[in-house]
């Protein structure tokens, strides 16, 4: 089942990197009191992730944040080591970069995609999200990895 606009986010688990290693960051924590834009990539050091998809987020950080966006998170199931050193290797400081690396957020949103055939496995699907204190306002689901609907030009227009 695919989670829908005006529903509440589910409760997941992400992780990201800290000084203390690995740690632990509940979806209710992030989204708490906030307005957040969530990015959602089928895959960490991907030519599209990383040359079409998240340069137009780059772009267009400012213009997010001066419509309300608090925070942009860039999520992909990749673990959390991965995900700091693309967020270091793509030098984007406006975006939050966090893993779903047990898959827990794909499996419970449905926004899955099967990349088996190039050896990726199960992955999020490409995504752009609009949340507004923990309740889904917006999807941007591109239902793949095409990129279309969850371009950065896109989702802009939308706020």
């Amino acid at each position: 089942m695919t989670i829908k606009e005006q529903e509440n986010f589910p409760e997941v688990t992400f992780y990201q990197i800290t000084e203390s290693g690995p740690t632990a960051l509940k979806a209710h924590t992030i989204l708490k009191d906030k307005k957040v834009l969530l990015v959602g990539v089928p895959g960490a050091f991907t030519p599209t992730c990383s040359d079409e998809h998240l340069p137009g987020y780059k772009k267009l950080a400012s213009d997010f944040f001066s419509r309300g966006i608090e925070d942009i998170y860039v999520v992909s199931t990749n673990d959390p080591f991965i995900m700091k050193s693309w967020s270091n290797s793509l030098n984007i400081s406006e975006l939050k970069f966090i893993s779903d690396g047990n898959g827990e957020f794909r499996n419970k949103s449905g926004l899955e995609t099967d990349l088996s055939v190039v050896g990726l496995g199960l992955r999020l699907s490409r995504f752009a999200m609009i949340i507004d204190n923990g309740k889904i306002i917006k999807i941007f689901n591109d239902n793949g990895p095409g990129l279309e609907v969850s371009k950065a030009e896109n989702v802009i227009k939308s706020i």
